[in-house]
């Protein structure tokens, strides 16, 4: 087994597909399935699963994956300290985020790390905290973006995110100041389904308040549309509204609930040279 052929098997697991794979790395499709054969073949296992659905782990793809994503991890961080020897800074910080959080800062984080190392390639996967946190796990990303609660990961907290209900014009309660868990009471509510769900739900519990949920949706997108169009009302993060609402209203709410935000890493000591840099390029945004 050589590195890049484990290289080009972790393309393919990461894009899901030879020919995409390929591209990234200046293969062709026949020229990805060879490499992925001969690393099947010294190691005597069939590593991926090829059907009309597209490609997935086999069981013993899914055991070795991670001392594979490990093993290209620590050459990273070889080459990055080597650079950094020799007066450079090359290599690439692959980042976990959620959808309003990319959409808000990403943009701007990117914008001011890349004007420092111009040369650091920043790759990004988009999900869900749960997916985060597991990508985390995995290795597939160094660091991420996510909201307490988390578990097994170090948390460097940025900020909070307040959350707001979210109504459509002209319904009942869209007159209030600010809205109470008890306005929920017997309106069909739209739960959202991103993550802060848990926040959400403990409030109402610790209230006693049992919402009635009509959908359970994990878009933000949908949940607004699905305000606006009037089947429901929703509470979700202030990030996650849009700047010029059209057909809804948020409201806060009394008393206050926010999510707060961070940084989510293995372990901070163990991150790479660029990784560290990129930590601290977003620490100064938020912190100072």
């Amino acid at each position: 087994m050589n590195f890049f052929q484990l290289e080009v098997f972790l393309h393919v697991v990461e894009h899901g597909s030879f020919t995409k794979a390929g591209d990234r790395i200046g293969l062709t499709q026949s020229g990805v399935s060879h490499n992925i054969t001969a690393l099947e073949t010294e190691l005597g296992v069939t590593l991926l699963k090829r059907d009309r659905k597209g490609i997935t782990l086999t069981t013993a793809g899914e055991q070795v994956i991670p001392h594979m994503r490990a093993i290209a991890a620590n050459l990273a961080h070889i080459e990055q300290k080597i650079a950094a020897v020799n007066g450079m800074e090359i290599g690439k910080i692959t980042i976990g985020s959620f959808p309003s959080f990319t959409a808000r800062f990403i943009p701007k984080l990117f914008s001011i790390f890349k004007e420092k190392y111009p040369n650091i390639d920043l790759l990004i996967h988009e999900g869900g905290y749960e997916e985060i946190l597991t990508w985390i796990g995995e290795g597939t990303v160094d660091i991420g973006f996510a909201a307490k609660p988390v578990k097994n990961v170090e948390f460097i907290p940025l900020l909070n995110d307040p959350l707001s209900a979210v109504v459509y014009q002209g319904h009942s309660l869209s007159g209030k100041t600010s809205l109470t868990l008890e306005d929920f009471v017997d309106q069909p509510f739209i739960m959202l389904r991103s993550g802060c769900e848990t926040l959400i739900e403990d409030r109402f519990l610790e209230a006693k308040i049992k919402p009635s949920i009509s959908y359970d949706i994990k878009d933000n997108q949908t949940v607004l549309s699905m305000v606006a169009g009037k089947l429901g009302i929703t509470i979700m993060p202030d990030l996650a509204l849009p700047e010029k609402p059209e057909r809804i209203k948020s409201l806060p709410l009394n008393p206050e609930l926010s999510r707060e935000i961070g940084l989510v890493m293995k372990s901070a000591k163990h991150l790479s040279p660029v990784a560290k840099e990129f930590t601290k390029v977003v620490q100064d945004h938020f912190i100072g």
